[in-house]
């Protein structure tokens, strides 16, 4: 079985040049970035064809590395793309039900995924309960991990190359094969 790309999906904004995924795409081998139209004013639609097209792109299967948006918007694909997914990680899942400008990505789907999948979480994320990321969870028949006061597991929180992470991802399948040294601390 050949290994399988990584595809990192950014959520609403994008994620900035210290950016845990921003630093992943940069240094990792087999990696392509899912790159959107409009990351202010996000439409379920563009969004998700967008992410499709990516995975489309990708020789063989791939791996997911979602954050925020990013990991709704992968649960809305559909069922011929989700069958490329070898394993998602799902990180810091937004509520659309709680910004007005995500509320196009509402509902939610809570059908189990047909791949395995890693929903991590923070106790104090500003964009989505704990509660609720356990429930996607749940859903979703992801395994869940939820951090202490890790905010949104973004720049802002502290998690720019985030180790923890790349663990994750690799636990998941990926082949973490960096074109450029990653660091070894947190």
């Amino acid at each position: 079985m050949s290994s399988p790309t990584v595809v990192i999906v950014p959520g609403w904004r994008n994620s900035g040049p210290g950016h845990w995924q921003s630093l992943w795409a940069s240094r990792l081998s087999r990696v392509l970035r899912v790159e959107q139209d409009d990351w202010l004013s996000p439409l379920k639609r563009p969004w998700v064809q967008q992410i499709a097209r990516t995975i489309e792109q990708a020789p063989g299967e791939v791996v997911i590395a979602a954050h925020s948006l990013g990991c709704i918007a992968t649960t809305h694909l559909p069922d011929a793309v989700k069958a490329r997914i070898r394993a998602a990680l799902l990180v810091a899942p937004a509520d659309p039900e709680r910004r007005g400008v995500l509320a196009d990505f509402a509902p939610v789907p809570y059908q189990r995924l047909p791949f395995p999948s890693i929903v991590v979480a923070s106790s104090n994320d500003p964009y989505c309960p704990v509660r609720l990321a356990g429930a996607y969870a749940r859903a979703w028949g992801s395994e869940f991990l939820r951090l202490n006061d890790a905010g949104h597991i973004n720049v802002e929180s502290g998690h720019g190359e985030w180790p923890l992470g790349l663990a994750l991802l690799q636990a998941l399948g990926a082949e973490i094969t960096p074109s450029q040294p990653l660091p070894l601390a947190a």
